[in-house]
């Protein structure tokens, strides 16, 4: 099993984890509410964690762009 983080904006792939390296608590999984934790991750068939999260490119476009927040997505 392991943990792989995506832009939720672009999709770019932003980094991975095994999850043999690292527990989920550490993670600060639990300080999510439970509307943040169904958006943020989801789990596959395999048993890997899928976490939606920024890319440092979108976040500075957002940064620039603050009107783009108003926007599920701003890339085209």
């Amino acid at each position: 099993m392991a943990l792989h983080y995506y832009c939720r904006h672009c999709g770019v792939k932003v980094g991975s984890l095994e999850s043999s390296l690292v527990s989920t608590d550490s993670l600060g999984f639990q300080h999510l509410t439970n509307e943040e934790r169904n958006d943020m991750i989801s789990y596959k068939e395999n048993g890997d964690v899928h976490v939606s999260t920024i890319c440092e490119d979108c976040q500075e476009a957002l940064d620039r762009n603050p009107h783009y927040h108003e926007h599920h997505t701003f890339i085209q």
